[in-house]
């Protein structure tokens, strides 16, 4: 009897520790070159960003003349965390095939990678998938300073939003 309650103690204490709630998964699924304190810090900027103001149309302003949609900020993105969120490099498209494609001339590395449907362009410097969450940018912003910060940053407020329930169609 005694052994048996043993075997119940030192399982209970094992299975335990083992993570199977929501919070074992919060976190980023790294492959990129930046640390992971790095991402979290970009994450908390993020966060502080649309917890201030948010816009929701910088994209459609970059092709039409539309007005910006701007809305305060919503404190809620405060409290949202990165569950698995792929944060990853993808190869530069190279400049003869995005010429071929557009007729657009950039030097290699063209600073663009391919934007899956439903991207609004077909090529884009970064972008984000939700249903899987992930964040993909080309792999030439990589230690582009404050370029690849700004960049990620953008996505992962793309990823708050998401979360957050927003239209994500302009972003």
């Amino acid at each position: 009897m005694r052994a048996a309650i043993h075997v119940v103690v030192i399982g209970c204490v094992l299975f335990s520790g083992c993570g199977s709630g929501r919070d074992s998964e919060v976190g980023f699924i790294n492959e990129t070159q930046h640390s992971e304190a790095e991402l979290w810090s970009l994450w908390k900027a993020a966060q502080t960003s649309l917890s201030r103001q948010i816009d929701l149309n910088p994209l459609q302003r970059q092709f039409s003349s539309v007005g910006p949609d701007i809305l305060p900020g919503d404190p809620r993105a405060l409290r949202v965390s990165p569950h698995q969120l792929v944060i990853s490099s993808q190869p530069d498209v190279i400049s003869s095939a995005l010429y071929a494609a557009t007729g657009t001339n950039r030097p290699d590395p063209t600073g663009l990678i391919v934007c899956p449907q439903p991207c609004n362009v077909s090529y884009a410097a970064a972008y984000s998938l939700y249903a899987r969450p992930a964040s993909h940018y080309a792999a030439s912003w990589e230690f582009a300073g404050n370029n690849f910060d700004a960049l990620v940053q953008y996505e992962l407020e793309n990823q708050i939003l998401k979360t957050l329930g927003y239209d994500m169609k302009w972003r």
